[in-house]
């Protein structure tokens, strides 16, 4: 199987499989924008797919 994280934990939430809430950005705006919804610190997890 070859999948993203936000792949792996979309499917894990609609089986019920508990995860910890985040936000996906594909932008540095949308990063900023995520960011500024969060509130507080935040942290960019980056997924590069080699």
């Amino acid at each position: 199987m070859d999948l993203y994280e936000y792949q792996a934990r979309d499917m894990f939430e609609r089986h019920g499989v508990p995860v910890l809430a985040g936000l996906i950005a594909d932008t540095p705006e949308q990063a900023h924008a995520a960011a500024e919804k969060i509130g507080g610190l935040t942290v960019v997890k980056a997924q590069v797919k080699t």
